[in-house]
């Protein structure tokens, strides 16, 4: 990934350490914030295949990417919040996943 991309959950994660404090009920927001963004992806794929009749389709498949790419970004966050380097535990996850491809 981009250098900026790690450089935006640690920045993310140190204005939100001085905007909220860093302590167990902020972290368990930051960890509950995935959950909040991944019911967005959920709305967006529902908009986008046209589930809810009274709506139709109201998202694309850009929306739902963009969605997709939010967890992401918060869950750099949440790790950094943990006290992690982001990277390094998602290079570990990469790499545990590569060695179950054949």
């Amino acid at each position: 990934m981009d250098e900026s991309i790690w450089d935006t959950a640690r920045a993310s994660r140190g204005w939100l350490d001085a905007a909220n404090g860093t302590g167990q009920a902020e972290l368990t927001c930051r960890i509950l914030k995935l959950t909040e963004e991944a019911g967005e992806v959920a709305g967006a794929w529902i908009g986008l295949v046209g589930q809810n009749p009274r709506k139709g389709v109201t998202h694309t498949r850009e929306d739902v990417a963009a969605e997709l790419a939010d967890v992401v970004l918060t869950a750099l966050v949440a790790i950094e919040s943990l006290g992690l380097d982001a990277r390094t535990v998602v290079t570990a996850c990469a790499d545990k996943v590569r060695s179950r491809i054949p």
